[in-house]
This record gives structure tokens, C-alpha cells and sequence, in this order.
């Protein structure tokens, strides 16, 4: 079996304390991660960790959101699936990355959220309503209700196991160290790219 990771996360700010007074605790935001070190995850939220009013579909940066906020907490969970199922979910989450533009927020679904009324605009999320989306779509169905209802509790009530709880910082300095590495990788591959065009 493989895994699939969600990482709950509690931010601070006025956006994310109205959130917490809707779904009644702390973590306010999911993210769907590839990994469990959340180098390669996504979500619907920000565009960018200092401006909340601009949000749709982005792939999670985490020296990004450490930077803005240092004080975060992370709980990272998991559940397990097929190895096709975690690979078809990988190609849905690129492509959908690659026209990220084309989603965003769901913020007039909020009040029928509140209302537990089903509501779905094309290609419009919140947070938790993608991930189960994105799940159901392919044979992974968490919850018995339309995925417009669908809020961080109804993930954090299934009480998946985790592998970390506490701070951002590590996290965040393991997310650095990693783009390092990849950089270097890119940088010497593309050199040796180069020495090999030259000779």
C-alpha cells in the first residue's frame, strides 16, 4: 500500500480565526501532500502566504509560509491507498497545477456551508471540499456527504494516524534543505548539459 498525506495547519490572522469559529478548532486549512515531508502538496487557499484575500489552487511552499508565519503548527496525517490510486491522484493534482488559474476559492459557498445546504460552482473550492473531491474522484470516499460540505473537521474527526504534530520550523528547515538539494541537482545536470554541447 501507498500513502497519501494531510497536513493540518493552524495559522494565525483574522481570515483563519473567522475559519476556526466555523469548524470550531484550531487547524483551519488542509493540504493534500505526495509526501510525507510536503515538498511536493497542494491545496486550495492563498496565492500567497501574505495576502488572504487572493486564493485559489497552489502548490504549498513552506519556507514561504514559515516566513509569514514562524509561529504556524502542522499536524501531518495519512491514509493509505493503491499504489494506481496514488498515482492517478498525482497526475489529477499536476494538472490541475498547470491550470491553477482556472480554480479558486469558494467563498459564496461559505453561507451554505453554514446552512449545510450542497453548493458547487465550477471549479470552486475550499480547502477540504477539494481534497475529498480530489479522493472520491478517484475510489478513496471518506465521508458520507457531498464534498461541498466537507470541512478540515470532518477530516481531523476521522482520527488518522499522524507522524507529526508541533511546529512549522523543522518542517520548514527540512523543506529548505530539500529545494537546496534540488537546485544543485538541476544546476549540475544542467552544466553537464552544457560541457557536453561544447565538446
Amino acid at each position: 500500500m501507498e500513502k497519501l498525506y494531510i497536513a493540518f495547519v493552524d495559522t494565525p490572522g483574522l481570515f483563519a480565526s473567522m475559519i476556526r469559529r466555523v469548524v470550531n478548532m484550531n487547524y483551519v486549512h488542509i493540504v493534500l501532500s505526495l509526501d510525507k515531508d510536503l515538498f511536493e502538496a497542494y491545496s486550495v487557499g492563498r496565492r500567497h502566504p501574505s495576502v488572504p484575500l487572493i486564493s485559489g489552487f497552489e502548490r504549498e511552499e513552506l519556507d514561504k509560509v514559515y516566513h509569514k508565519f514562524p509561529k504556524a503548527n502542522y499536524r501531518i496525517s495519512y491514509i493509505e491507498c493503491t499504489s494506481k490510486q496514488k498515482q492517478a491522484i498525482a497526475k489529477q493534482l499536476r494538472e490541475c497545477y498547470k491550470n491553477r488559474f482556472d480554480y479558486h476559492y469558494c467563498t459564496i459557498g461559505l453561507p451554505f456551508l453554514l446552512m449545510n445546504k450542497e453548493f458547487y460552482q465550477k471549479n470552486h473550492y475550499t480547502c477540504s471540499s477539494f481534497a475529498g473531491r480530489i479522493l472520491e474522484d478517484n475510489g478513496i470516499k471518506l465521508f458520507d456527504k457531498h464534498f461541498s460540505l466537507i470541512t478540515p473537521r470532518d477530516f481531523y474527526d476521522l482520527n488518522l494516524p499522524y507522524i507529526y504534530e508541533g511546529p512549522l520550523e523543522p518542517l520548514a528547515k527540512k523543506y529548505i534543505d530539500i529545494k537546496s538539494i534540488q537546485c544543485d541537482i538541476e544546476n549540475f545536470a544542467s552544466q553537464e548539459s552544457l560541457s557536453e554541447y561544447y565538446e
